[in-house]
């Protein structure tokens, strides 16, 4: 399973690394009820935070990535 969320957390960076700047201010999913933009959630995720974990989890359900 680790190596499922580590396979996630690198397909998200690399899709993060090809997004226009103009399009990273967008709001891309919801957590505990607060919308998280493409920059928020990058942070998130390369900081390997919990909060990060709850963004890529969702993202996965939702087919984000």
């Amino acid at each position: 399973m680790a190596k499922e969320k580590e396979e996630k957390r690198a397909k998200f960076l690399r899709i993060y690394a090809n997004i226009p700047d103009k399009l990273r201010e967008d709001i891309i999913v919801l957590v505990d009820g607060k919308t998280y933009t493409w920059n928020a959630s990058y942070i998130e995720i390369k900081n390997n935070t919990d909060l990060g974990k709850k963004i890529l989890k969702e993202m996965g359900v939702t087919k984000i990535i």
